[in-house]
């Protein structure tokens, strides 16, 4: 079990601008968490600061467990996919994840399975749709039944179809019990998808709530404006 994950005082600079400015906050298995805020707000870089891929300029970021590489996976707006098969995109994760080489093929397709892809298997990744890749990138996650799954903006070059399908997906792997941490600026999606919502401006956490108390009561005026298509993007 790697989750409580604990945020203390985190602060990231880039270019001289500050980014995330002191957020302290601990997130928890089990809900849903949505990242929400408008463009320029800091939601994709205090996802890949949470996820490891960027170390703040001061503060801490506190796993419950030390051994995380297995039990946490992140999928991105625009996924990278090797120039290989759907199935070897995935096979290549698990062996990136030292699963033993037997079970790898059956793994990858359960997991393109699950995210119906079965039939693309043998497609090479880079013809696939958008959507489709993007699913790809998802299955490479559910190969590793990952314990946390960020995902940074997951439908937002996708037409509604392909969106749908994405969503579909998502919920798929709450069930399973996967933690969610996603991060868009979709208010929509954040309802359909969320159970409670940590809200960003400039940098700043302003408001965490659960998602029905967020978009019915904001107890912020960032946050009000921004439901009401009020808040200037940045």
């Amino acid at each position: 079990m790697i989750l409580p994950l604990k945020l203390e005082d985190v602060f990231f600079v880039a270019g001289g601008r500050v980014i995330i400015e002191r957020i302290s906050a601990e997130i928890s298995a089990g809900p849903s968490t949505i990242i929400l805020g408008a463009n320029g707000a800091g939601k994709s870089v205090l996802m890949r600061l949470m996820h490891g891929l960027l170390a703040p300029a001061s503060g801490k970021i506190v796993w419950r467990s030390n051994d995380t590489a297995r039990l946490q996976a992140m999928v991105f707006q625009r996924p990278v996919l090797l120039r290989r098969s759907a199935l070897a995109n995935v096979t290549y994760a698990l062996k990136l994840a030292r699963v033993p080489h037997a079970e790898r093929e059956r793994l990858a397709l359960e997991a393109l399975e699950s995210v119906g892809l079965a039939a693309f298997a043998r497609r090479p990744a880079r013809v696939l749709s958008g959507g489709e890749q993007q699913r790809l990138a998802l299955a490479r996650a559910w190969a590793l039944h990952p314990e946390v799954l960020f995902l940074d903006e997951p439908t937002a070059s996708l037409d509604p179809t392909a969106s749908r399908e994405i969503e579909r997906v998502i919920q798929a792997f709450d069930a399973a019990g996967t933690k969610i941490i996603m991060a868009t600026h979709n208010l929509g999606q954040a309802r359909r998808l969320g159970d409670e919502v940590l809200f960003l401006h400039q940098g700043r956490l302003v408001e965490r709530a659960p998602v029905e108390q967020f978009f019915s009561r904001p107890a912020s005026p960032e946050a009000a404006a921004f439901i009401k298509g009020e808040l200037p993007w940045v």
